[in-house]
C-alpha cells in the first residue's frame, strides 16, 4: 500500500500528461501515476514490450503479464506486445512522449542518479538511461528529503549520476521545479507548504518562479 506522501506525488504528477501522449512509467512513485490520469487518450508504454499498459484487479492478474518492475498489469483494449530490443528502439528514435521516473538524488544541474548507491546491491539502471536520452520530456518524483531529513536535490549527486541530460520537472511532496535556462526554477508550492520550508529542505540553488 502506497503512503499518502507518494499517492499526492503521483496524483501532481499526472497532471502534466497530455492527451494523445505515450508514457513510460518507472519503477516506484511513477507507477502510481496511472490511476490518477482521467484522459483515456493516453498510452502507457514499458520497456519490457507493451504498449497499452493498464492497472489489473487482483483476480484478473496474469503471471506472464508484467511491466519493466515484474508488477502485474492488466492490458488496454488495443494494447500491442513486442520485444525489448523494438522496445529500445522505439525509446532511442524518440518515440516516447513523457518518462516519469523515480530517482535517488538529483542536482543543481537537474541531472539524476537513480540506478546505484555505493556499497549496496540495488537492481541497476534498467531503461532509465535510454529514456533520458530518447524521451521527449522527462519527468521526475521523488520525496523532498530521505529518511533523516537531508536534501536529496543537491548542489551535486553523491550518488552516480544516471545520464548527462538534465530533467525537465520534478516534482516533490513540497514543491515542483522546472529546469529552465540552465537553472531549477520553483513554480508550484504542495498544499500547506511554504516557501520557507522548501528554502531549508534544498540544497541546491533555484530561482523562485512562483506566481
Amino acid at each position: 500500500m502506497a503512503n499518502p506522501i507518494q499517492e499526492l506525488i503521483a496524483k501532481r504528477a499526472a497532471k502534466e500528461v497530455a492527451d494523445g501522449q505515450i508514457i513510460n512509467l518507472g519503477i516506484g512513485i511513477p507507477t502510481l501515476v496511472a490511476k490518477y490520469v482521467e484522459n483515456d487518450n493516453v498510452h502507457f508504454h514499458t520497456e519490457n514490450g507493451m504498449l497499452g499498459v493498464v492497472g489489473v484487479d487482483e483476480e484478473d492478474i496474469d503471471p506472464n503479464v508484467v511491466n519493466a518492475g515484474k508488477m502485474p498489469v492488466g492490458e488496454a483494449i488495443g494494447s500491442s506486445f513486442f520485444n525489448s530490443a523494438e522496445s529500445f528502439g522505439m525509446i532511442r528514435g524518440g518515440h516516447v512522449d513523457v518518462a516519469i521516473l523515480g530517482v535517488l538524488q538529483v542536482d543543481e544541474q537537474a541531472r539524476i542518479a537513480n540506478w546505484a548507491v555505493p556499497g549496496k546491491n540495488i537492481i541497476g539502471v534498467g531503461g532509465a538511461m535510454d529514456l533520458l536520452i530518447g524521451a521527449q520530456k522527462v519527468i521526475v518524483t521523488m520525496t523532498h528529503t530521505s529518511k533523516d531529513g537531508k536534501s536529496k536535490i543537491l548542489k551535486n549527486c553523491t550518488y552516480p549520476i544516471t545520464s548527462t541530460r538534465s530533467v525537465d520537472t520534478i516534482i516533490t511532496e513540497m514543491a515542483v521545479f522546472n529546469y529552465v535556462d540552465g537553472q531549477l526554477h520553483l513554480v508550484e508550492l504542495m498544499p500547506e507548504v511554504t516557501l520557507q520550508q522548501v528554502e531549508a529542505s534544498t540544497e541546491a540553488s533555484f530561482v523562485n518562479a512562483l506566481k
